[in-house]
């Protein structure tokens, strides 16, 4: 201790007078050096003068006015929720008749859902037609997309390559994954407006 002065933090545990293994050397190093006994001096002023200071309360409102300024993050389901509120009326007899339609929409796909699920030959009959209509017509919409971004030349190597199918699989996923993303983003930023 006799080669260094004390650090800042040292002094700490000395204003606080701080009992322990490491106190005892720092004690010893102040008594024996003008220097950090000085500082501790002139620590021990301000101390004694920040504690003679009159405690104030904050103002009414301050906290408000502080949060205000401080950009809070909103979790993206909150921002759902308030969003939903938002649009229900406000009234007691027109919430009772938002309520009733809304029990009723679910009722009805909830009958719907069960019925299809019953009807499964059906379901895989209205999978297959629509899958062997769309499909076409989804491919060639993606190959002129390619076409008209890429060139004539990428569809050619595609088609030699065998991934027309595995591309607009894809595509499909990369077009649900983008459209998650800006689904969320505006999500996001509708909570960003109303802070």
């Amino acid at each position: 201790m006799k080669h260094r002065h004390l650090l800042p933090e040292e002094f700490d545990l000395l204003l606080d007078d701080e009992v322990g293994f490491g106190v005892a050397p720092l004690r010893d190093h102040l008594a024996g050096c003008a220097d950090c006994r000085a500082q501790f001096d002139e620590a021990r002023q301000v101390a004694v003068a920040l504690e003679g200071l009159p405690h104030l309360a904050p103002t009414f409102g301050m906290a408000d006015r502080v949060m205000a300024q401080v950009p809070v993050f909103v979790p993206w389901h909150v921002a759902a929720r308030d969003t939903a509120v938002r649009w229900l009326p406000q009234s007691r007899p027109a919430r009772v008749i938002v309520g009733g339609l809304m029990t009723v929409a679910g009722a009805t796909l909830t009958a719907g859902v069960v019925w299809l699920a019953s009807r499964g030959d059906l379901v895989a009959f209205a999978t297959e037609v629509t899958a062997t209509r769309v499909r076409p017509v989804v491919a060639g919409a993606l190959q002129n997309g390619a076409v008209a971004l890429l060139g004539p030349g990428v569809m050619e190597s595609l088609e030699h390559g065998g991934l027309t199918e595995l591309g607009v699989v894809a595509s499909g996923f990369a077009l649900a994954a983008l459209a998650s993303a800006f689904g969320l983003r505006a999500i996001a930023a509708a909570a960003r407006r109303r802070n």
